[in-house]
């Protein structure tokens, strides 16, 4: 049977259930524009006719959702591309259990749960999926802060202040003596002259009474 007839089932089913027999690696995956990205699916059981098939659905699974068939990998004839696929991206090869899909040189429309799927009778076989997102500029990891160690403050006790006096060099004794000894001329003086005055009153007073 054609791929196509494939590509039409898997677009009819209502519910897509993951079976266990499929295994596919990394469950999601971002990449950068122009990237090689390389999908797994393991088989985990002997396939007589080893054939694999793997599809693309472009937007989360609904009873609307469509698969597109992208290639399949078969023992006898290697990697068997679907219609309208450029082959020149995609390649399917074989590794013991493994069957990986190889996409070369992805873009944003390139972004999508990609499915492996073998092919029983009458069921059909999923993995669980590996969904793809392609961007064109990776988020950067943000580099981890260092925490600041806070100080630890130091509490110190004002020291008592001892209050020094005024010192007194000789030439601040020399001008206090010299003060004081002028105060005691200027009261010897005036001493000197109220005793004078008093001694002129009394004799005018004698002359006046004689």
């Amino acid at each position: 049977m054609r791929p196509r007839l494939w590509l039409l089932l898997a677009a009819q089913l209502t519910v897509l259930h993951g079976s266990s027999v499929l295994q596919q690696t990394p469950a999601y995956i971002k990449v950068q524009t122009n990237k090689m990205v390389m999908l797994s699916c393991e088989a985990k059981i002997s396939l007589s006719n080893m054939r694999i098939y793997w599809l693309r659905q472009r937007q989360a699974p609904s009873s609307d959702s469509h698969h597109e068939f992208l290639a399949l990998w078969d023992s006898a004839k290697g990697t068997i591309h679907g219609e309208e696929v450029e082959q020149e991206k995609i390649a399917v090869f074989r590794d013991a259990s493994r069957f990986i899909l190889n996409l070369t040189s992805v873009k944003p429309e390139d972004s999508g749960i990609y499915f492996c799927m073998i092919v029983g009778s009458p069921e059909l076989t999923f993995g669980k999926g590996t969904q793809l997102s392609v961007v064109d500029f990776l988020p950067t990891t943000a580099q981890p802060t260092k925490k600041s160690t806070p100080k630890k403050r130091v509490c110190r006790l004002p020291r008592p202040e001892t209050q020094k006096g005024p010192l007194c060099s000789p030439i601040t004794l020399g001008l206090l003596v010299a003060g004081v000894l002028v105060l005691l001329v200027s009261l010897g003086v005036a001493i000197h002259l109220c005793c004078r005055r008093r001694r002129a009153r009394l004799r005018f007073m004698k002359q006046f009474y004689k």
